[in-house]
């Protein structure tokens, strides 16, 4: 059973950083995307981040671009969300998930318990 588990969230100052990882287990990498999404209070989930892992695009939706990154090590199972400059509005419970490939991550299979990210003004 494939399990995917988050670590590394927590309570940061706005306009400092978070790594953020997923470590996944019985996942194949390659012919597949992850990526990361995240669901404040009252908002709906969305994308964050989407690593499409046959060619390693990288998608991210305009609030986003330029302020965190998406990487993976294949070897070691486990990609990662690096987020600087973090604002207020990028508090969220924050989700590891992987599927079919996708440059959008848009039909994800798998999901992670989800981690809290909260920022501080």
């Amino acid at each position: 059973e494939v399990q995917l588990v988050e670590s590394g969230g927590g309570l940061v100052q706005a306009g400092k950083s978070l790594r953020l990882s997923c470590t996944a287990s019985e996942f194949t990498f390659e012919r597949a995307a992850i990526g990361w999404f995240r669901r404040a209070p009252g908002k709906e989930r969305e994308v964050v981040s989407c690593l499409s892992l046959d060619d390693g695009h990288t998608y991210y939706p305009p609030s986003i671009e330029g302020r965190f990154t998406i990487s993976s090590d294949n070897a070691k199972n486990s990609v990662y969300l690096q987020m600087n400059n973090l604002k207020p509005e990028d508090t969220a419970e924050y989700y590891c998930a992987a599927g079919p490939l996708s440059y959008y991550c848009t039909h994800m299979t798998y999901w992670g318990q989800g981690i809290q990210v909260t920022v501080s003004s």
